[in-house]
Order: structure tokens, then sequence, then C-alpha cells
């Protein structure tokens, strides 16, 4: 299916025989109830509209469509269970149980990233709406004594690991960072970025390109009228990569700056390790073409998708899909058989995804979604509809799987490396979780790192945050995965009831001291 982004301009007003030849190409797909207001509209307006239905494949929508909807009809309420098994163990790397291996994975990841040869891939289509805001995901503030944002946290992890691959090989290199937005996201995004002077990154290496919207449809596929001259669009999921890595020449650009590999993540991930030496290095020394990390599920019946092998092809199929029974399997050892939950945090090479892209993108399936669409009413008014009135396609981006026969899968540890953010208040996937699962991650690393907590009766506390009450941040600058630290913290107790917020000596000179009382100096 064709989509177009939102590039502003004026195009000339249709001539008859336009407007009747178009009128003959509606009929023919069934899609005349597009042009119910055309005489409505003003002499710009029509001209506006008739671009945006002649940017549409109207033949390649209603296939894609019928193609889609027959797919889900036929497999409708059927599980997996008898077409998946699991990930061969050999095709799974452990960072817990890695020992001597995880020092291997991280000198070659840092290799490589010291030639240039790795970039990031950001997928930041999201907007907060879920949130309560209707900015980008990227820009929310969790509460964070430093007050950063996603997007400030993300980037200042690209500057601090451009620097540790710079102190074990000697040589400056550049992370580019490739960010995928939406047409509802690009324009603040790209916004903040240079407000912020891209957080001490250089502009000509972060990229942004948007992903293509296409046409929402009614049950009956039917194209929705969001007004009177305009169509309700939607991006196509975050497996539109692809297409738009096509549309924006974003593999040119990576073979011109010497790019081999790919890190491609969420933007919601609070705990995401951008460009992470050790799963580089690990999916590279495995010569794979794509990776997963993944995080073993925490239950049978956790909602996650799960990376496996169905119909011999490498896959995450959802929870959905799998049977009870299927799902609360265990092996010998008392694991669940089917538990290496998907994260959305892969690994590709270029070379990979330069073949996908230009012999199989058009075979990645879409999957429905039903939404609540706002639409032109037939009284030409636009309304809101309370319940989903009709569906979005949208692509996966774990779907290239199945187009692969080198695949590598990292186990991390979930504490450590995931903490999504979704839902507002204070339950699951919210910013006081996220805020929280940062928080204790950098209290452990201070803990490691040989510093101590005392409360206010001089008890020093456990090696765990057990009571989610210590404020500790450690800002990405000062270290990465906990690097650094002990110059900082060795021998020093913290007072637990204090706000503390470690900085890199470049922030200190900026700003306020990193704690309020520490003891030992």
């Amino acid at each position: 299916m064709e989509g177009s982004n939102s590039t502003e301009r004026f195009v000339r007003a249709p001539t008859k025989m336009d407007l009747d030849k178009l009128k003959l190409d509606l009929k023919e797909h069934g899609q005349e109830h597009l042009l119910k207001y055309w005489d409505e509209l003003d002499e710009e307006q029509q001209a506006r509209f008739y671009d945006d239905i002649r940017s549409i494949d109207l033949g390649k929508t209603n296939r894609s469509f019928a193609t889609t909807l027959q797919e889900a009809e036929n497999h409708k309420g059927e599980k997996k269970d008898e077409r998946i098994k699991p990930m061969p163990p050999e095709q799974i790397g452990s960072v817990p149980r890695a020992g001597s291996s995880l020092k291997v994975w991280e000198d070659r990841g840092l290799h490589e990233i010291s030639q240039g040869k790795v970039a990031v891939l950001l997928l930041a289509g999201g907007q907060g709406t879920r949130l309560g805001v209707s900015y980008p995901k990227g820009m929310y503030n969790v509460g964070l004594p430093s007050g950063k944002t996603l997007y400030q946290l993300q980037a200042e992890r690209i500057c601090r690991l451009q620097e540790l691959a710079f102190q074990k090989s000697g040589k400056r290199c550049i992370i580019p960072w490739y960010c995928m937005t939406s047409e509802a996201t690009k324009e603040n995004t790209e916004k903040f970025f240079s407000d912020h002077n891209y957080f001490g990154l250089e502009k000509e290496n972060f990229i942004l390109f948007e992903q293509n919207t296409i046409p929402c449809l009614t049950f009956e596929g039917k194209i929705i009228l969001d007004s009177p001259g305009k169509i309700a669009r939607a991006p196509d999921g975050n497996g539109g990569l692809y297409a738009a890595l096509s549309a924006h020449k974003i593999i040119e650009d990576m073979k011109k700056r010497g790019v081999e590999y790919i890190h491609v993540y969420c933007v919601d991930n609070i705990l995401v390790k951008l460009a992470d030496p050790v799963f580089v290095g690990f999916c590279a020394e495995r010569s794979a073409e794509c990776g997963a990390k993944v995080c073993e599920k925490n239950s049978p019946t956790e909602a996650v998708g799960v990376v496996c092998i169905c119909d011999g092809k490498y896959e995450v199929v959802e929870y959905s899909e799998i049977s009870l029974d299927v799902a609360e399997r265990r092996d010998p050892n008392g694991k669940l058989t089917f538990r290496e939950g998907s994260i959305a945090n892969h690994f590709f090479t270029v070379n990979f995804l330069e073949r996908f892209c230009r012999d199989h993108e058009d075979e990645l399936p879409f999957h429905i979604a039903q939404k609540k669409i706002p639409h032109v009413d037939e009284n030409g008014e636009r309304v809101k509809p309370t319940t989903p009135n009709g569906i979005k396609l949208e692509k996966f981006v774990f779907d290239v799987f199945q187009f692969t026969e080198k695949f590598a899968v990292l186990e991390v540890t979930r504490e450590d490396e995931f903490s999504p953010l979704k839902n507002a208040g204070e339950g699951k996937d919210s910013p006081v979780s996220a805020r929280q699962a940062l928080l204790n991650f950098h209290y452990r690393q201070v803990i490691d790192a040989g510093g101590k907590f005392q409360d206010s009766n001089g008890t020093i506390l456990s090696s765990t945050n057990e009571t989610n009450s210590i404020v500790c941040e450690v800002s990405p600058l000062l270290s990465y995965k906990g690097e650094g630290l002990e110059d900082v913290v060795k021998g020093k107790t913290f007072m637990a009831s204090e706000e503390i917020h470690l900085k890199s000596p470049e922030e200190e000179e900026n700003g306020e001291p990193q704690t309020k009382k520490i003891k030992g100096d």
C-alpha cells in the first residue's frame, strides 16, 4: 500500500478531464464516496484533496485490505501451538550467564563502534496520548532529579559510548543516530532537538526521517474521510521502517558513512542501552544478520510476544496466539519452554536491510488494528467515535525475522534493560514505574562501585533498593553502565534521605553539587 508524507505544497486544481478520470477510478475501486463533499471545497482545497487521493494506489489499498482481512479470518481463533518450536539453545546468548564471553562481546562491540561501523535507529513515531500529553513520547519527563527527558537520556548515552570507544581504541568515532518519526511527531521532535542543540551531538549525525501514512478504512474497506477534503490517515506501524528506509535513501546514507551494523529500538524504554557494545559484539561474533534482545517472561500469562520458530522461520508470536497449556509448558530445569519475551530491541546488518528492502519489503504482512477513528458523518460534521469504527493497517518491525537464516537472540536482565513507558498514572509501565526502574538501576550501580547508603539511624542499607525510597540518579554522561563510578563513589556513604544526582565533570561546572550530604570524602 502506498501512502504519503505531509509535505505542504500547492498543487494545481484538476481539470474537468482530471476529475472525470478520478471519478472513474474511484468508482472502479468502490471509493467514489470520497468526492461526496467535493463541491463544498474551494479551489485550493480541491487541488490538495485531488493530490491526496491521487497519491494512493487504490488497487493496492483494496488488495491489502482484502488479503489482510482474509488472512485474519482464516486464522480467527486459531492457536499456533503445533506450529511453534522454542529457539535452539545454541542460538541464544545470556548476559547473566555469559561469564568470560561478556568481555569478548563487549570488546568486539566497542571495536566496531570505534571503527564507525555502528549506528542506532530510533522508532519515534508514537505520541504520548496514553500518557495524557499531546507531544512525542521522547519529550516526556518522568520526574528524575535532573529533569531529563527520554530523548536527552538517549542522546547522552550515545555521547558517553562514543567516549568509551575512544578510550578503548584511541580513535575518535561517531555513532550516527537515525530517528524515524511520524507525521504527528516529526515537527515537535525536530524543534526539540534543535532547541536543545542536539544534546551535545553534531546536527549532521542526527538524521530525522518520516514514515509513511496510509488511509484508515471502515470495516468494509472504504477509505475514511477525516474532513470533507481530507483523508483519514495513520502511520503504517513500526514495520513501516523498511519502506521509509527506501523512500528516504537511509540505507545509502548508512553505506556512505561506513555503517555496517544497526541497533533498532523503541523510544519508550527508559533503560535502553543504545548501540549496546555487548549486543552488537554478540551478534557480530555470531555473524548474525538479525538479532533480538529478550527478557525471560516473568510468568506464563505475561502478555508479551515470544521469540521462537514458527513453521520453520524465526518469528515473534503474540501471547494471544498460543494456548495457556503451551504458555505454561516448562523445560526439565523448571524454566518456561517459551520464555524469550520480545522487548522491541533489535540488531540488523546494513547488508541484510538493503537486501530485504530491495527484494522483500512488499511481502511484509499487514496486521489489523481496530481503532476509534475521527471521521465525517452524513452531515459533513467531524465526529470522534466512542467505540472502534474502523481499522488501521500496520506492519511490525520484527516480521523481517522470517527472511533471515542468520539469527541470534540475547537474553538480558529485565531490571537492567527494560522498563517501557506506556500508561498514565502510577501502575505498570507508567512514569512512576519507569522512573523507579532507572533510579533502582543507578542505585545498584553505585553499590557495585563501592558506594554505600545509610538511613537516618546510621544503618547501612541492603544492596537492593527494597523500599523504592532512595532517589539516586547517575548521569549518562558520567557512566553508560556503571563504569568509572568507583572513582566517584568508592568508600563513600550517601544519606538515603537525600536526593542524589551524580553528574559528569562537564555538568558539574554548570550545575549544583552532586549530593547534599556525603560522608567519607
